[in-house]
């Protein structure tokens, strides 16, 4: 009988598992990195486990201290799985878009839960790594993981993740794919595997479409726990000390639809309940793969289980409404929805280029500045709109204050008429803001829809 002192002797030791459904017609062989295997169920029990013990041995955090960390959930459940155990405090700072399962999990590991908004600029005091450090120096023998500069982040995977890839296929694998958030799985588990390969193994990051690591435009972008965010005010833009590019040999640059939809397959072809960044990661394993012959093995990491996610990629209401799963029923906003892009202006746009929009469009929706304009804009950052009584007759340098700065009501693509209009009514909403992927695709008002 094999009997372990704790939980945190489990961490690490995941499998590898072959996709055979996914990967029908394609020559390579295709593996997948079961990271939801991890007791706290995803790949941040290793850095959690590494920076705590780390901390432990330089007295950075000592007995009755208090773990505190920034973080998308699942580094706070790995340090607040790693403080239950051990004794100590955590606290978890966490962005408002986190999936609600998430901050159930934290709860029930005794972390306390401190939220602030997703998206602010890097510099603003409330920002999730300003306000964890924040409190980490108020809090008497408060210690800040810091997971994105916290070099015992890269140096777990360097030391176990990598490895056991290597072992797992026998020094078979050609390929190797990651998504890219803090940065420290990728770098670590990918200088292992160069090292040991002596370089003959590729590296691929799998990024967000809007990420600034491939060169996005870093607007939001729906996959938790990858990518960088970078809002239009942040002055700099500071990647995580965790990152490093040098060892990552090609990125590919997902949209949410490919990394979502691909979430939805795992589950239904090929039995795997996983989050939206293993979605990512395969979706670009996938593409690796279509382009090698026989004698290939990629092996893509897949960091979390979708058990964390029930509300959000394995919700059909959450893709109906945000406009993935859209070509399933008839009747749909789909069909009542243009292929034209919607106009939109920035707040610092003159009254007279508002005016010239307003003459062909009768709601101007105001983003933020400084996205890409080829792409449609995210929801999350339309901070109101305007409508042409709200604009005088004379132009001026900028706009009005925006009057009807109001979150917009948004409905799917992926909803029916019906389905939309009744929650319309049940909010009081006379404007709708229709989303495909997440993304303005266009507005319209529940009249127009019933006519």
């Amino acid at each position: 009988m094999t009997v372990h002192d704790s939980v945190l002797d489990l961490v690490g030791g995941t499998p590898l598992v072959r996709l055979r459904r996914l990967t029908a017609g394609m020559s390579a062989t295709v593996l997948v990195k079961i990271e939801a295997l991890n007791p706290g169920g995803s790949v941040k029990d290793r850095a959690a486990l590494a920076m705590v013990r780390a901390a432990e041995e330089s007295g950075a955090l000592g007995p009755g201290g208090t773990i505190v960390e920034g973080t998308s959930g699942n580094t706070a459940a790995g340090l607040a799985q790693a403080a239950a155990v051990l004794g100590y405090r955590s606290i978890a700072v966490l962005p408002d878009t986190i999936a609600p399962e998430k901050v159930d999990v934290l709860r029930a590991y005794g972390a306390e839960i401190v939220r602030t908004p997703a998206r602010l600029p890097r510099e603003h005091p409330e920002h999730v790594n300003n306000l964890a450090a924040r409190i980490a120096a108020q809090t008497p023998g408060g210690w800040l993981a810091n997971q994105y500069d916290n070099p015992a982040n890269p140096e777990a995977h360097r030391r176990t993740t990598g490895p056991e890839i290597w072992k797992d296929t026998g020094g078979a694998v050609t390929h190797f794919v990651a998504g890219i958030g803090t940065g420290g799985t990728i770098s670590g588990a990918a200088a292992h595997l160069k090292e040991v390969s002596g370089g003959a193994v590729t590296v691929v990051g799998a990024d967000p479409l809007t990420s600034v690591y491939h060169g996005g435009d870093g607007s939001p972008f729906l996959v938790e726990a990858a990518g960088h965010y970078r809002h239009p005010d942040t002055v700099t833009d500071v990647w995580p000390r965790s990152y490093d590019p040098s060892v990552v040999d090609r990125i590919l640059a997902i949209p949410d639809r490919e990394s979502v939809l691909t979430v939805r397959r795992l589950a239904r072809e090929e039995g795997l309940l996983v989050g939206g960044s293993a979605g990512l990661a395969v979706a670009a394993a996938l593409r690796v793969a279509r382009e090698l012959g026989p004698g290939n093995t990629v092996v893509a990491l897949l960091p979390d289980s979708g058990r964390a996610y029930l509300s959000k990629y394995h919700s059909v209401d959450w893709l109906r409404r945000n406009g993935f799963l859209d070509d399933d029923r008839p009747g749909l906003l789909a069909e009542r929805i243009g292929p034209e892009p919607v106009a939109t202006v920035t707040p610092q746009a003159t009254t007279g280029e508002a005016r010239a929009v307003l003459a062909a469009q009768a709601v101007l929706p105001v983003v933020l500045a400084g996205r890409d304009p080829a792409l449609p804009a995210s929801a999350a950052e339309i901070v109101g709109w305007l409508v042409p009584e709200d604009l005088g007759s004379a132009d001026s340098a900028a706009l009005p204050a925006v009057p009807h700065g109001r979150a917009p009501f948004t409905v799917g693509t992926g909803e029916t008429v019906d389905e939309a209009l009744d929650r319309a009514e049940q909010a009081g909403a006379e404007l709708l803001f229709v989303l495909r992927d997440g993304r303005l695709a266009g507005v319209t008002t529940p009249a127009a829809l019933r006519a």
